[in-house]
């Protein structure tokens, strides 16, 4: 399953793990809704899927993007 339509993506958290979320496009920009934590942490995220830094999400997502 690869990234083309951008449903899916990674976020690059400061320990060098990367954490799968879904991302709902309808959704404002800053919004805490647009982002679902699916709960698969990897060491080294898939090329064919958009990498997010941690310092773009809110801060309730990171608080879910660090217990995982």
């Amino acid at each position: 399953m690869g990234g083309k339509h951008q449903k899916y993506a990674y976020v690059k958290r400061l320990d060098g793990w990367y954490v799968k979320v879904r991302v709902f496009k309808n959704r404002e920009e800053g919004s805490v809704d647009r982002y679902i934590v699916i709960g698969f942490k990897t060491r080294k995220a898939p090329t064919t899927f958009p990498i997010i830094d941690e310092e773009e999400l809110p801060e309730e997502v990171r608080k879910l993007v660090h217990e995982v």
